[in-house]
């Protein structure tokens, strides 16, 4: 039978919201109070690894423990704890001394993030000459640099400082200070992200004011006393995971994201003010938070007992899946058993006009077409057969489970500081997760569903790139290279013979160490070009010849 007609009863009460139940008009009052909290200005946008972050994980465990959900985090809690590489930071520790005056942090000088670590003192001048300079300090002025090339389209500041230090580590020098006097910017800073080869010496940026200050003759020998550390910068994460137990023979995982931008200190914001704000993320994604916990409700109260239920409340999503990709990579039950997985990201926007909701991953199971259908007496409804987005059930998706993703739509507010609770469709809402939950009945005493692979989706809008490699990046690697999380059917990488957990390191002349690189090579090619493509697999590192 399909979905339509087991709730055409409900959808034909619900047209009027003033026809709802007892127990729907208490599910309403639960989204209120749920989405209130979590979009609360005290969880200060919920960023993930925060106070904020942690004190909706602590309310999202409360409820589960009230719903008298089976913790199934770590040590028999429900939270799991997972880590957020973030790149590199520059450690309190370094300091910079010239001629006995200390100059301050960030404010007066940063090491490039290239830099090695590393304490010396040492004597420095200005220009050095040809001949061997064996144990000094060089100081460069970009500036001359920056005048010869300031009409050069191709030019490349930070390939000829690395030019530069190869010759200073050739000539014997210690270490390298640049500072600029131009009046061009040359927008140096420490990139926590970059991945590129550590330098034989360190390597210091001096801003202009510490130069006038602490450099007032360029001609003038300089005692100069260094200390470098740069280390990993590291956040944890905190996925909140409950289960109910049915002893049934498969589990259905229902999962949704809890985590948000806090002030946008990662820049995935699309806020342009220069005051920080808070950004709540009321739909994206305290809605689809709230429909978890009460979708956990309803089937720790009345659902069918032919599956198990895992509810997974995700963070780290909005840093690139991390919560998500962690669980699936290291489970709490046994993934094998997995029948399908939901996932809810912004369900509390449903317009009143045309009722749309997107359901994503309709081609991972030929199950799907036998319960779903466009024609909803409620609903507008678009399917999207693709597995794999830019949500958490991209995740489980690449582990071969089938996968379905509930979307109301975007909105103007979408990773702004204006998507606040007062915003929420409540009544909306109750109509998708009451949806889901017929859906996830009528699923019952089929069996394990079969898993299909679908083309993969844009993760961002309509792409701006004139070709594609046809990968899925991985967004959690923190090594060189970008790291394929999966291929798309039929496209280059699957016909060139690149695989999943392969490591991409170059697009013909252009190497690149992040998925930001990775674009920005990408950019350089129009279909029909022919380029090599370079990447590691394992140990092996492998060459293609492709054509785009």
């Amino acid at each position: 039978m399909k979905l339509l007609l087991s709730i055409l009863l409900f959808f034909a009460a619900f047209a009027n919201a003033q026809q709802l139940n007892k127990k729907d008009k208490a599910i309403v009052a639960s989204l209120k109070s749920e989405i209130g909290y979590l979009a609360d200005d005290k969880l200060e946008g919920r960023r993930t690894g925060t106070r904020g972050e942690k004190l909706a994980y602590e309310f999202i465990s409360k409820e589960f423990a009230k719903t008298k959900l089976t913790p199934k985090g770590d040590n028999n809690s429900f939270i799991q704890e997972f880590e957020v590489n973030e790149g590199r930071q520059v450690d309190s520790s370094t300091y910079l001394f010239i001629n006995g005056k200390k100059l301050e942090l960030e404010k007066d000088f940063f090491p490039l993030s290239f830099s090695p670590d590393g304490t010396l003192q040492a004597h420095s001048l200005e220009a050095p000459p040809l001949g061997d300079v064996r144990g000094l300090i060089w100081f460069w002025d970009l500036k001359y640099k920056l005048e010869e090339n300031s009409n050069n389209p191709h030019f490349d500041l930070m390939d000829a400082i690395k030019s530069k230090v190869t010759e200073a580590v050739s000539k014997g020098a210690t270490a390298i200070l640049l500072y600029n006097t131009s009046s061009i910017n040359d927008e140096l800073k420490f990139e926590p992200k970059a991945k590129t080869e550590t330098a034989k010496i360190p390597v210091i940026y001096i801003t202009k004011e510490a130069k006038q200050r602490f450099l007032e003759r360029d001609d003038q020998v300089q005692q100069v006393k260094i200390n470098v550390l740069i280390t990993d910068k590291k956040r944890m994460g905190h996925n909140v995971v409950g289960y109910i137990d049915n002893g049934a023979a498969t589990t259905v995982i229902i999962g949704a994201h809890y985590d948000h931008l806090g002030y946008g200190e990662d820049h995935n914001s699309l806020y342009t003010g220069t005051i920080p704000q808070i950004h709540n993320g009321a739909d994206d994604n305290a809605s689809g938070t709230a429909a978890l916990i009460e979708m956990g409700r309803l089937l720790k109260r009345t659902g069918p007992k032919d599956n198990n239920y895992l509810l997974i409340s995700f963070s780290g999503e909005e840093l690139g899946l991390f919560g998500s990709k962690y669980f699936a990579e290291h489970p709490t039950i046994d993934l094998d058993k997995a029948n399908y997985m939901i996932n809810m990201d912004m369900v509390g926007r449903l317009n009143d006009s045309t009722h749309g909701l997107s359901i994503g991953g309709y081609g991972t199971s030929p199950e799907w077409g036998a319960l779903l259908t466009q024609k909803d007496p409620f609903f507008t409804i678009k399917f999207d057969s693709s597995g794999s987005g830019p949500s958490d059930h991209t995740s489980f998706y690449r582990k071969g489970i089938p996968v379905l993703f509930f979307f109301t739509g975007i909105h103007s507010d979408y990773h702004k500081p204006s998507d606040d609770a007062d915003k929420i469709n409540y009544n909306g809402e109750l109509a998708v997760i009451k949806y889901i939950f017929h859906l996830v009945s009528e699923t019952a005493g089929k069996g394990k569903f079969a898993f299909t692979k679908t083309r993969e989706s844009q993760s961002m809008g309509k792409s701006s790139f004139k070709v594609t490699l046809g990968i899925m990046p991985d967004y959690t690697y923190s090594g060189s290279g970008v790291r394929v999380d999966g291929v798309s059917e039929g496209k280059l990488a699957q016909r060139t013979g690149i695989k999943a957990g392969d490591v991409i390191v170059q697009l013909g002349d252009h190497k690149f160490t992040d998925v930001q690189t990775y674009m920005e090579a990408l950019s350089k090619f129009k279909k029909g070009d022919p380029t090599k493509v370079k990447l590691k697999r394992g140990e092996q590192e492998m060459e293609f010849n492709i054509i785009f």
